[in-house]
């Protein structure tokens, strides 16, 4: 097992969750009428579904910048 790549998966994993979180902030303050948490506490299902595609589009773009 090799130390160096175990690491730059974890620092890759990382890197993702952080632009993940960056992706949901930037779309939360381009959209300041709507409350993502409220409407998700509330069992919105539509706002689920576009956080959701959100983090999908976001790791795919990631996942195609590694390859």
């Amino acid at each position: 097992m090799e130390w160096r790549i175990l690491g730059s998966n974890f620092l890759y994993a990382a890197l993702g969750v952080l632009l993940m979180f960056v992706a949901y902030r930037v779309i939360d303050w381009l959209t300041p009428q709507v409350n993502f948490n409220d409407e998700l506490k509330r069992g919105n299902v539509a706002v689920a579904i576009f956080i959701a595609a959100l983090f999908l589009s976001v790791a795919i773009i990631i996942g195609q910048s590694l390859n």
